[in-house]
Parts: structure tokens; sequence; C-alpha cells
């Protein structure tokens, strides 16, 4: 073989070595820009909080007798496990008062330290402070509780002022601080044992419509019976939150 002839062979080799090694690029390139969507949802997924709030969309059924803190607490983690979210400790928002040797229980003591996300995603509020407004400028910037993003364990929304029936009046008996009161007044039902047809438990506005824009003090019930909560706006519904992080 002559020069010429083995230059032109050694020429097509390298060109064909060239080719190949450009395809092998091009396909890792495409493979790799294949990739970067799904790892990109897959990250977006994996960064989304898990539910630490929501509203139950049942009651117990007796009224404002929830068997006590104990008992709304023991609802809150039934109704979370059902949704999947039951690997956490979840307590009622409620608030007792001393009664008979006993101290007074206030709901913001409750409920761990924030943040507090709903079903929707929505951060409810960064902690104890914005969610209560302690300062004038967090109660002029406000908490997220609202009919939009305070939903049930199930994301399903709670029904409101103008919706049949309206179910908007959310048991609390607390302060709009979050707070047991103080006086010789009954505002919680017996500390959540009575549900007489008699007595006051006091009532927030989840949907901050109607009459009083508290989401946690907007004014009492007509009684402590299933029957009078409805007819004061309600269903015996409360607030729940995580104490513990996933």
């Amino acid at each position: 073989m002559s020069f010429y002839d083995t230059l032109n062979s050694n020429m097509r080799k390298l060109i064909q070595f060239s080719l190949c090694a450009a395809a092998l690029v091009a396909l890792t390139a495409t493979h790799g820009s294949a990739q970067q969507p799904a790892a990109a949802q897959a990250k977006g997924k994996a960064a989304t909080p898990p539910m630490s709030f929501f509203i139950t969309s049942v009651g117990i059924g007796k009224g404002a007798n929830l068997g006590g803190l104990a008992g709304a607490d023991q609802h809150c983690q039934m109704l979370a496990q059902a949704a999947g979210a039951g690997d956490r400790t979840w307590h009622a928002y409620l608030s007792t008062q001393a009664r008979n040797g006993q101290a007074a229980v206030n709901a913001r003591d409750r409920i761990g330290t924030g943040p507090w996300y709903s079903a929707t995603g929505q951060m409810i509020a960064q902690d104890l402070a914005s969610l209560h407004g302690d300062t004038a400028e967090l109660a002029r910037v406000g908490n997220m509780v609202a009919k939009r993003y305070a939903v049930s364990e199930k994301n399903t929304p709670i029904n409101g002022l103008g919706d049949t029936p309206n179910t908007h009046d959310i048991m609390t008996g607390s302060t709009t601080d979050g707070r047991a009161y103080t006086d010789n007044a009954d505002h919680t039902c017996s500390n959540w044992t009575s549900e007489a047809a008699d007595g006051v438990a006091q009532l927030g506005h989840f949907d901050r419509n109607g009459g009083g824009i508290s989401w946690n003090s907007a004014h009492p019930s007509r009684g402590c019976s299933q029957p009078n909560l409805v007819a004061t706006g309600g269903a015996g519904l409360f607030y729940c939150f995580a104490i513990s992080p996933r």
C-alpha cells in the first residue's frame, strides 16, 4: 500500500471516529434534558410542605360535648390518620377555663410553634405571633385562615356564609389572642363536656364573614347542643394543628 493509500485510510477512520463521538455526545445531551423535567418535578413535589392544619370535616356529633380536650385531640388524630397524616401528633385548638381546681388551658399553648400549612399547601401562619397578630404589624398583615385556604383534612372546602348550610362557626372557647377567658362566665360549654340546650361556647368565623371577622373569637353560641350549634351557624367543627413535625 502506498503512502497516500495509507493516509487516506487513516483519514477515513478518523472521520468515522469523530462522527461516532458526536453522535454519542448528542445522545447523552438528549437523555439528560429529558431527565431534567422529571427531576425538577420530583424536587418540587418533595418540597411541598405536609399538612399541619385543618378544620374538622365533621364534628363529634354531640354538640360541644367533645369528651374534653382529650376527646377533641383524639378526633383530630383520627381524621388526620384517615387522611394519611397520622404520623404527627395533632391537637385541637381549644381553650378551657379554670374550674373545680383545674387550671385554665390556652388554645395557643397546645398547638406547637409553627409554621402550619393547610392541605392546599398554603402557609396558614409562620408562628404563634403571626397566627394571633401579637403586634400591630402582625395584626395588620393577618394570617391565612380564610375560606380559600382553611379547608378540611380531606382538602375539601368548609361551608361559609352564603353556602347552604352555613357552617362557618368554629368552636374555640378562646379570646382573640388564643387564651382562655378569665371571668366567671362559661365560654367552653363546661370545658367541652356539655351538650345541654343552654350554655355557651365561644366561636370563631373561619371565613371572616357575618357579624364578626375574627377567625377564633367572633361570638358565643346559642347553646351547647348540636341543634343549637347548627342554629347559630355551625356544625360542631373545630381547628386541628399538628404540634410535631413530620
